[in-house]
């Protein structure tokens, strides 16, 4: 007994089956967490040695160079890339997509122990730093304030980062730009000096000073008690009141001395957020944990967090990265709600039939749900790339279905019964619609095992849909028929209404299944012709390809933009501070897109890990700009970015800036392009990088160029004498400490106060160490108490020294980062700078270098894909050879594939939509959805000539008979993919070029395949029929031959 017999005969447990599967979908989906994209591991390690003291060339000798030969030996290590820079050595290994990562760091963890020997004395030991996805800021809120800012940092500390702490799956909350308040000493260099007192005394002082004192403990009578002694400050200004010394028996204190100032520290960074000083709160998550619903949780707090706040302090949004992703799974929500009223209304066009048109419509929600179950036994997300492929699916899940009822109608319009017209007619066409899905999942597994970055984001949809085809043709095969043989009647009597409806459609599709009818019988009779035309069709859309721009990935307006801006290095704050406050006004009153500007200068201080990581300096301006959203803003993000770059080049004053457009999270751009330059000479690399950078923005193409070396650094050394050093008793780790404390100052307590505690720092006064002159007139101190000068114990030199060096795959490297100006693809910038190459010959053999960035990924994908794309179509064709038992028919289904080709070109051509992994991808679709069509077609015709009827003849009936079921899954996968092509709602950029891709190719693809498969496979045919004659021919007459020989002997 087969599937659709058993289902016919017990519809309850066939119904009750189903419903179980649609249930557990629902539970599944309530239980699946919300992310933009799969969870992919992240492929970089980073190794960070300090060794303090050490300049960069030093660095770059004696650590960077050993740890990158001996780390250069690792399993799949894809490249090396090491920054040498002052104190310190970081190095990134970036491995190949898909190893394991905690595997790799531990055989980083024994290399580095292995050489850890070999490093020189002073330096550290190498820590080992992993990146995961969950590193990347949930949310980013930005704060301003007025009279507070002073106090910013504890009211953050206090009110906001520990409410922000105890909601569920915040994992860090970094606070950065907040002013930080410390108490300061300021000592006067000519008072000390008359009372022989040095900055080291006085901070022993006041820390001896400033204490509590556990004393022990006293029983008295029948108690036990603790004493202690009290002498915390509790107030600031009480350090004034420390006796630091007595002279001819007057006391003398520290105000007599020193000026005491509560206040902010010194260099620090310092935040604005739309002009007005503020600070920046990054919020990440724990690993596992979902974006949407802590971003739900944060937006849910903000408005008490807001309350406890003094009035001048605003918090707000300058990014919600789960907006995005919200909005995004909306738009495709809603695309998959329009899709599935396209295909009920493409069903219920051609069937003519409610009933009929619940049966297949059925199938759709049936399948998807099944999907979800996938999702959550094997604990994905519910993403873009899960959400899509269902989006893509629906318009391939009813095809099974329609086949299979457009069978049974007919059936029962012969007369059959209901109950028997289900078993014979699925028993029909049965084969080959187990045999289209198959070739379906030929298409959808193999993107499964696909390698690289682009490989971890199509598994998912390589299964989705695999799991969705495959549920659909059970139901096909099961649920179909069992509905049909129960809700459809023969010789239904049809209401006045419909008869109105669908008489009029009925008559335009009898005379289109006439029409049809006459092109094939002229095309069967005029084979050469109708093939010469066809390839004529072919020729002309490869020509085309010459027209076809590539690029990598599509890009997404996320509306956030990261600006940064360097002037002269050496360039004071208080500069840098003007700029950037005139920079800030100036966008946002020219750029109305533009909702949030919070920029930050200064150099970070030692305890901000997150600014430490990003560039930071006197003389760097570093912003984050929040766009409008996309409802409401009229430029797209690389337009406002186009805008910022040609508003910064008006500012002669800046040596450097750049602009990145936030692409949602995914690491590198998906459209920049990087030149490295290798070389070990600086100034030959220099002069090449920086007359390349002088062709290329010259071009149109280009909208920005940086080079990632900066310029030298101006640097004072002070140089001791060590012999006058040792003949003073001093030595050089004595006598720099007071260059220290005079210029950086020492931490000599803590003030505390309300759980809090703040840095007391002394120093010398800010007037008397602001030139060289008066550093070299500082007071030392010799063990015998003798006074000397910093002048009398060595000199000061000037120097320039080069600030980091990088190093890549274990050579020097400089790289030159091209940002395409916007609506210029990848292709053409890349053409661009190979002409500039060509024209521009490296200077010398030591000077080679390698375009990399969205380029080189975008070849590694292509080239992955192309293979991907050949075996697809191996394992196609060995399907089909399976199932029709020969290797004539399935080499006839398989010129449709071609002609997809020509359809996608030609679409990608009117389109102006650049060729890319996505529509690659959906290339690759395309070689199992328009197969099918031939499958129906000739398993039709063969089926006719099983029946003995002759191959025109056989032909033209099938052709009449598989027109509308064909058309039908062609109409439904089509219009299924038009929402998609349309790329309505945000986040849609991301699968508008896929959705072009399908629905173009497959357009031409079955308009032509119609007419050109039956006239091919009517030619073969004919063509072995007369060889077969020929043969019984030949064969008739040697037997005739014999015959006579025989009657002769």
């Amino acid at each position: 007994m087969s599937i659709y017999e058993t289902a016919v005969r017990k519809p309850i447990t066939t119904a009750l089956i189903y419903v179980a599967i649609a249930v557990l979908g629902l539970f599944a989906l309530s239980r699946l967490s919300i992310e933009l994209m799969p969870k992919t591991e992240t492929t970089n390690v980073m190794v960070v040695t300090s060794y303090p003291g050490a300049s960069a060339a030093d660095i770059e000798t004696n650590i960077s160079k050993p740890l990158e030969n001996s780390l250069n030996g690792i399993d799949r290590l894809k490249h090396i890339t090491s920054k040498s820079q002052d104190n310190s050595s970081v190095i990134t290994l970036e491995f190949r997509a898909g190893t394991a990562i905690a595997e790799a760091t531990n055989d980083i963890r024994d290399k580095l122990d292995a050489i850890s020997d070999y490093l020189p004395a002073g330096a550290k030991k190498p820590t080992i730093f992993k990146f995961s996805t969950s590193s990347i800021p949930v949310a980013i809120l930005s704060v301003e304030s007025e009279e507070s800012a002073s106090g910013l940092s504890k009211l953050l500390e206090d009110r906001v980062s520990n409410r922000l702490q105890r909601i569920d799956g915040v994992g860090t909350v970094n606070i950065s730009g907040a002013s930080k308040r410390v108490v300061q000493v300021y000592c006067d260099p000519t008072k000390l000096e008359a009372y022989h007192l040095t900055l080291a005394q006085i901070s022993q002082l006041i820390g001896a000073e400033n204490v509590n004192i556990p004393a022990g403990q006293i029983d008295l009578g029948s108690r036990t008690n603790s004493i202690r002694v009290q002498g915390e400050f509790t107030d600031p200004m009480q350090l004034g009141s420390i006796i630091v010394t007595s002279v001819g028996g007057k006391d003398i204190y520290l105000r007599d001395v020193a000026e005491i100032k509560d206040t902010v520290g010194e260099r620090r960074q310092e935040n604005f957020v739309n002009g007005k000083s503020g600070a920046i709160v990054m919020i990440t998550k724990q690993e596992g944990s979902n974006s949407v619903e802590i971003a739900r949780q944060i937006r849910a707090a903000l408005p008490e967090i807001q309350q406890n706040l003094p009035s001048d302090v605003k918090i707000g949004y300058l990014i919600d990265t789960s907006s995005f992703i919200v909005n995004t799974i909306d738009s495709l929500q809603e695309t998959i709600i329009i899709t599935f009223v396209i295909v009920v209304l493409v069903v219920l066009f051609f069937l003519g039939r409610w009933r009929a048109t619940f049966i297949i419509v059925l199938t759709i929600p049936i399948s998807l749900v099944a999907s979800f179950i996938y999702l959550l036994i094997s604990g994905n997300s519910l993403n873009v790339i899960s959400l899509s492929s269902l989006s893509i699916a629906i318009g391939m899940v009813v095809d099974d279905a329609i086949v299979v009822l457009e069978n049974v109608t007919t059936h029962i319009e012969r007369g059959s019964y209901p109950k028997q017209a289900a078993v014979h007619a699925t028993n029909e066409v049965g084969i080959s619609v187990v045999a289209s899905t198959l070739t379906m999942l030929a298409v959808f597994l193999p993107l499964t095992m696909m390698p690289g970055e682009a490989g971890l984001m199509f598994r998912q949809l390589g299964w989705s849909i695999s799991i969705v085809m495959i549920v659909s043709t059970a139901a096909a095969l099961s649920l179909t028929p069992m509905l049909t043989s129960q809700l459809l009647k023969r010789n239904e009597k049809k209401s006045g209404l419909s008869e109105k409806i669908f008489a009029p459609i009925n008559a335009f599709l009898g005379k289109l299944d006439a029409l049809y009818a006459r092109l094939l019988g002229w095309a069967v009779r005029h084979r050469r012709a109708t093939v010469a035309i066809a390839f004529g069709i072919f020729a002309l859309s490869l020509a085309s390809l010459t027209f076809i721009k590539t690029s990598y990935m599509p890009k997404q307006d996320v509306g956030f933009i990261e600006v940064k801006a360097e002037l002269p290095v050496g360039t004071r704050v208080d500069e840098t501070r003007r700029l950037s406050l005139d920079l800030d006004k100036r966008m946002r009153d020219e750029i109305p897109a533009i909702q949030t500007v919070s920029m930050t200068v200064g150099q970070a201080g030692d305890g901000d890990s997150w600014s430490l990581m990003q560039d930071n300096g006197s003389n760097i301006i570093s912003g984050y700009i929040g766009l409008r959203p996309r409802s409401e803003r009229t430029l797209s993000q690389d337009e406002v970015s186009d805008k910022l770059r040609k508003l910064l080049a008006s500012y002669p004053e800046l040596s450097s800036y750049s602009v990145k457009t936030g692409e949602g999270g995914s690491a590198g751009s998906t459209s920049g392009v990087a030149l490295e330059i290798y070389g070990q000479d600086f100034s030959e690399t220099d002069t090449y990088a920086r007359q390349l950078r002088e062709e290329m923005e010259k071009s149109s193409t280009t909208s920005g160029v940086t080079i990632s070396r900066k310029d030298y650094v101006p640097e004072i050394r002070f140089v001791f004498d060590r012999q006058k050093l040792a003949e003073n008793g001093l030595n050089l780790a004595s006598a720099s400490s007071y260059l220290r404390s005079a210029v950086n100052g020492t931490i000599a307590s803590y003030f505390r106060e309300d759980g809090n505690e703040y840095d007391i720092r002394v120093s010398l006064a800010p007037g008397a160490r602001q030139s060289l002159q008066d550093l070299s007139s500082l007071q030392v101190y010799t063990p015998q108490g003798k006074t000397l000068r910093l002048s009398d114990l060595g000199h000061i030199d000037e120097a320039f020294t080069p600030p980091t060096i990088e190093r890549k795959d274990r050579s020097r490297v400089i790289t030159l980062s091209l940002t395409p100006t916007p609506g210029v693809q990848l292709s053409e910038l890349v053409g661009k700078l190979n002409e500039v190459l060509a024209a521009h010959p490296v200077p010398s053999g030591n000077v080679s270098y390698k375009i990399t960035g969205a380029y080189e990924s975008q070849q590694e994908t292509f080239g992955d894909l192309t293979t991907l794309m050949l075996l697809i179509t191996m394992l196609v064709f060995i399907v089909m050879a399976a199932q029709f038992e020969s290797l004539v028919d399935p080499f006839v289904i398989m010129f449709s594939v071609p002609f997809a080709f020509s359809g996608v070109f030609l679409g990608l051509l009117i389109t102006q939509v650049p060729l890319d992994t996505m529509s690659f991808i959906g290339l690759i679709m395309l070689i199992g959805i328009v197969v099918k069509n031939g499958i129906v077609l000739i398993d039709y015709i063969r089926l006719c000539r099983e029946r003995g009827m002759g191959v025109a003849k056989a032909v033209t009936t099938s052709g009449k008979s598989r027109l509308r079921p064909v058309l039908m899954t062609t109409a439904t996968t089509v219009l299924g993919m038009v929402p998609m092509a349309l790329g309505i709602g945000e986040g849609s950029e991301m699968w508008q070029s896929m959705g072009i891709t399908v629905a173009w190719g497959l357009s031409i693809s079955t308009l032509v395949t119609l007419v050109l498969i039956p006239t091919l496979y009517a030619a073969l045919e004919a063509r072995r029929i007369v060889r077969e004659r020929k043969k019984l021919e030949k064969k008739l007459a040697t037997r005739a031959a014999e015959k006579a020989l025989a009657a002769q002997h």
